[in-house]
């Protein structure tokens, strides 16, 4: 396993980065609908 996060760091790095991403975007979604649910 260590072997291949060296090999292949960078791949690794995107990949988290990406996971990061969605985790923040799901989340400001989450928010979204909650407020539009307290506006209505």
């Amino acid at each position: 396993m260590f072997d291949f996060l060296n090999q292949n760091s960078l791949f690794v790095v995107l990949t988290i980065a990406l996971v990061v991403w969605l985790g923040i975007y799901l989340y400001l979604f989450r928010i979204d609908a909650k407020l539009k649910k307290l506006e209505k």
